[in-house]
């Protein structure tokens, strides 16, 4: 398993600064490093075993730093006997120092800049248009050429962010280059992940340019993604444990006629290694659970107009006490019995705790909930793991969910800062923070996983971690993490369409096999 950074722009200037003005590695160095490079790349993937003068390459450079990099890349083409044409867009006079360097160079090579789009056909068209300083719409000659770029049927390989795509969101300004492949440099860019960039990166490879450790100085990279395998990273299983020392989980899940979130989420932390699972649910749900789901034990309650006190009230406080942690919210419900259960659970009890779906709602729409939570986690130091999609996070941080999708990073900081709490931001590129975390971004994971009840079976994975007694923060990641390549193993048999949400509950522990 592997940790990979992902800059923003503002954070990958400041490591070529620091390289260059501190460290005292020049610029036109970096530049030869980076077109070097992206020359590797191209010839790996498309010059394999084949006559090299007999491909066409047409580099598309603009007047910035990148389209020094394009430039570069030109000339080693060339050099390896390619075919090149090279198509500047921008005025001699507006060029980088950088660029007006490489641009002297590649003419005492003798090769010409082309004054319009060539109207050919290419093998390979190298996009270096824009940099990583992007921030305006794309108009004008630069739309038209990025639209005949990728009208063309040449491979495309974009140099560090494919242009017209925000290096730090992946939204694209009015149009951008579809990718085949991207060759960023140092480290990858968030925009590369985060959708739709993503959609337009292709592959992305990222390569080492002399930008080292000593760069990042004082500022380190906020967010990181994993790759690789994840056994390594499960807790390893004491040969002399039992049940008990296993994590005992105590699950507050299914209303009324709604068992089938408490059965996937309690299966779940079976599967991810909890020794013990007590599930807290409806009366109505006793036979179903006792049917699917026999290793579980069972507290129950009557889903009636009257507040449940009296003897269920004990019960409830004891399985408080007896647990390692505690889940709850899959099919809980928000009538008055969930909003009990929920209020016993901030104010009697001190163990770690992972609130999803309807305890989420019960959370934002009750302010003294809201102020209790917080009152518990200030005098007990209780762990809180939130698990919002982008609905319940509108609705605990009371905006839309189009602020939410403009502005992923800002919103999951602004839910973990007023909750106090780690949040496990739930979309096609999850977020897992806390108010003052790195930020880890889920790049693993597939569409299949875009199914009824996958939501509460990773609420199960990390419910089943917390009750081992880790930090929160490390419970929610590796949760994370191993729900998403459980759903890219349950989408390897059963295609992304056929996943169902019990699929990636096997496939969770398929993976803790090794």
């Amino acid at each position: 398993m592997t940790k990979q950074y992902l800059v923003t722009a503002e954070e990958m200037k400041y490591y070529d600064g620091y390289t260059i003005n501190s460290l005292g590695i020049l610029s036109q160095v970096l530049m030869e490093r980076a077109a070097l490079k992206v020359v590797e790349v191209i010839s790996d993937k498309y010059l394999q075993g084949i006559d090299p003068s007999g491909e066409k390459i047409l580099v598309v450079a603009g007047g910035g730093n990148n389209g020094g990099d394009g430039l570069a890349v030109a000339r080693l083409l060339y050099d390896k006997g390619c075919k090149v044409d090279v198509f500047l867009l921008g005025k001699r006079e507006h060029l980088s120092k950088e660029t007006a360097l490489q641009l002297n160079i590649l003419e005492k090579y003798g090769l010409a800049l082309e004054s319009n789009f060539p109207e050919k056909e290419y093998d390979i068209i190298v996009d270096a248009l824009f940099g990583i300083g992007l921030n305006r719409e794309v108009e004008g000659l630069y739309r038209e050429t990025i639209q005949k770029i990728n009208s063309s049927s040449a491979k495309k390989v974009a140099v560090d962010v494919p242009s017209g795509i925000d290096t730090d969101t992946g939204n694209v300004y009015g149009a951008a280059v579809q990718a085949d492949v991207t060759v960023t440099f140092a480290y990858a860019k968030r925009g590369l992940f985060f959708y739709p960039g993503a959609e337009y990166a292709g592959e992305v490879i990222c390569k080492d340019i002399g930008i080292t450790k000593l760069s990042t100085v004082g500022k380190e990279p906020e967010m990181y993604t994993l790759t690789g395998e994840v056994t390594a990273m499960l807790p390893k299983r004491r040969a002399d444990g039992n049940k008990g020392s296993f994590g005992k989980v105590f699950l507050v899940a299914g209303s009324d006629q709604m068992a089938g979130a408490a059965v996937l989420c309690g299966k779940a932390m079976f599967r991810s290694g909890a020794g013990m699972v007590k599930i807290c649910t409806c009366e109505s749900n006793r036979i179903i659970l006792q049917e699917t789901l026999p290793e579980a034990m069972l507290l129950t309650f009557e889903d009636t107009k009257e507040q449940p006190e009296g003897l269920f009230r004990e019960k409830f406080l004891n399985s408080l006490e007896w647990a390692d942690c505690i889940v709850a919210g899959p099919g809980m419900g928000t009538g008055h019995v969930a909003e009990r259960m929920l209020k016993w659970i901030i104010e009697e009890s001190d163990l770690p705790l992972l609130l999803d779906a309807d305890a989420l709602n019960l959370l934002a729409q009750n302010v003294i909930l809201h102020e209790k939570l917080l009152l518990s986690i200030e005098q007990k130091g209780r762990s809180v793991v939130l698990t919002p999609h982008a609905g319940e996070l509108a609705r605990l941080l009371h905006c839309s969910i189009k602020e939410i999708k403009a502005q992923p990073v800002k919103m999951a900081r602004t839910a973990a800062a007023k909750y106090q709490a780690v949040v496990v931001s739930k979309d096609a590129r999850t977020l897992v923070c806390g108010s003052r975390t790195a930020i880890f971004m889920n790049t693993a994971g597939n569409s299949g996983m875009a199914t009824a009840g996958s939501g509460d079976v990773l609420s199960g994975v990390i419910g089943a971690m917390l009750a081992t007694g880790e930090s929160a923060q490390e419970c929610a990641v590796l949760g994370t993490y191993l729900h998403a390549r459980a759903g890219d193993m349950a989408a390897q048999i059963k295609g992304e369409a056929g996943v169902m949400a019990s699929d990636i509950i096997e496939a969770v522990a398929a993976l803790q096999k090794g």
